[in-house]
């Protein structure tokens, strides 16, 4: 119940604005975000290179209405891309976009243009981008724009969601020599017609979808930090013969860094997905609503600055 009303509260205005208009400092904030600038962004990007973790920097933004805007968000990922290029931080970073972010809810071919135009600069910069999937609704779109990116940018990844009850079927499809699949669980609050809802059925659902991606000839991404199922993904790609640096780990910028440390340290691919920017709100509300007791963080950081 409790994560329900946190996203519900994600796309409040009157919440969005009480919370961004509080006298908090990014000492809150910063547990999951690495800052609002993009300096900020390639500071962080440096020290977990340094850890011998790789990146995937996302330029926080969602729902954009105006196309403006779209090409905005464009510019700015294009900008820290040469950025990344210039200070040498690539191929360790790459960028995850939201295509929404870039006009997909208003015209899916502007989404288009601007992710081909971003996919082209990182290209250019040695890396490549990574299209995060969002609600169910956008799913059959954004798989669309993906096929179309890998025409030209056949590293673009993709991000599959094991709570919907479609994805087992798409992990097959994407299963193939080259595909860079990213697997979640899934943060968005969806209807039980498409969604899993009991979170025992959605952790069996990510181990079947683990298993065909492990089973695949592509290149699966696990993000995950629940401590089994990163167990599993160690026990099945060794039952599958999976040399270390064909596939990967992901964790989220804040949460167990210890265990991304640890896990980089046994020779593992570790990829940190670090956001950033000012429209940190909705990507706030989502981590919290993916583990509840991190609200209890976040309100005695609030507590504790005003």
């Amino acid at each position: 119940m409790l994560r329900s009303v946190i996203l519900a509260a994600a796309r409040n205005g009157t919440v969005k604005k009480a919370v961004a208009g509080a006298p908090i400092s990014r000492n809150v904030v910063r547990r999951f975000v690495a800052g609002e600038s993009v300096d900020e962004a390639l500071a962080v990007t440096r020290s977990l290179l340094d850890q011998r973790l790789q990146v995937s920097l996302d330029h926080l933004g969602e729902d954009t209405v105006e196309a403006a805007q779209a090409r905005s968000t464009g510019t700015a990922y294009t900008v820290v891309l040469d950025r990344l290029a210039a200070e040498g931080l690539t191929p360790g970073a790459e960028v995850s976009l939201k295509l929404s972010a870039v006009g997909q809810k208003i015209d899916e071919q502007l989404a288009l243009g601007v992710a081909q135009e971003i996919s082209a600069v990182a290209a250019k910069a040695g890396t490549t981008v990574t299209l995060d999937m969002e609600d169910h609704t956008t799913t059959d779109s954004t798989l669309s724009i993906l096929r179309e990116l890998r025409g030209d940018f056949p590293a673009t990844g993709a991000v599959l969601q094991s709570y919907l009850r479609r994805t087992e079927g798409d992990c097959r499809d994407l299963a193939y020599a080259g595909s860079r699949v990213r697997l979640c669980k899934g943060a968005y609050a969806e209807p039980e017609s498409v969604a899993y809802q009991d979170d025992v059925e959605v952790d069996k659902a990510y181990v079947r979808c683990l298993n065909v991606l492990m089973a695949g000839e592509g290149y699966p991404m696990f993000a995950t930090h629940d401590p089994r199922l990163v167990e599993i993904a160690g026990e099945r790609s060794a039952w599958y013969g999976r040399a270390k640096d064909t596939w990967e780990y992901q964790m989220l910028y804040g949460i167990r860094p210890e265990e991304q440390r640890r896990l980089a340290a046994a020779e593992h691919v570790v990829r940190v997905y670090v956001p950033y920017g000012v429209e940190w709100f909705g990507y706030l509300m989502r981590r919290l609503a993916e583990r509840p007791a991190n609200v209890t963080f976040f309100l005695r950081a609030l507590a504790s600055r005003t």
